[in-house]
């Protein structure tokens, strides 16, 4: 029996062995580029979602693997922890890398291993500069949970319609607008209203 993560953890690696991405092998395979996106993996309620069985056919036959060795793929272990998505926080606001609700998609992303238990859905950024200083520093990497529900007072990302994205403290959030609190004294709050915001994700870790 499979568990959910170690069969999308066996789509990414199947991907990542043909060097494309998941989007890159659905395309292959005649399937929606989106079909293996991250946030086609949770339902609205948070359930898991599966891939069907058409489209894990479609992509082994692209590949010329029988299910037996995509088996031993899904449950392909990380002894230190599993791999996510990380990219430069700068580059983040470049188009292509994420999709409307959040979630890493594209080319341009790099791996690291992070330790423990971490939910499949997440991805890591890495600090660049000193506008988040002291609470989070240059080099830092923080782990960034789209699907976590955010509540006043907690660390997020924020992506706006313009493209920037930045790293704050969540103040306020009305059906209207979006307050952010700078982690850095020497740069200014912002308010924007919700038509200016794309997204808004939690910061659930960070690591040095």
């Amino acid at each position: 029996m499979f568990s959910h993560d170690e069969i999308w953890g066996g789509i990414d690696r199947l991907a990542k062995a043909l060097s494309t991405s998941p989007s890159g092998l659905a395309r292959q395979a005649g399937l929606d580029p989106t079909s293996f996106n991250k946030s086609k993996r949770m339902g609205a309620s948070g359930k898991p979602r599966w891939p069907s069985t058409e489209s894990v056919s479609k992509i082994l036959s692209v590949a010329g693997l029988s299910f037996e060795d995509f088996a031993a793929m899904a449950v392909a272990r990380r002894a230190r922890g599993p791999l996510v998505p990380v990219i430069g926080l700068a580059q983040a606001g470049e188009g292509g890398l994420f999709d409307d609700s959040g979630y890493p998609v594209g080319e341009g992303w790099d791996e690291v291993r992070m330790p423990g238990d971490i939910d499949s859905n997440v991805y890591a950024l890495e600090i660049q500069g000193d506008s988040m200083f002291p609470v989070f520093r240059d080099g830092d990497r923080v782990i960034v949970a789209p699907n976590e529900t955010i509540r006043k007072g907690d660390r997020v990302v924020v992506k706006t319609r313009e493209g920037e994205i930045m790293a704050k403290e969540l103040a306020r959030k009305t059906t209207t607008r979006i307050d952010l609190k700078s982690l850095n004294a020497d740069y200014d709050d912002l308010s924007f209203t919700r038509k200016e915001i794309e997204w808004i994700a939690r910061i659930v870790w960070v690591t040095q």
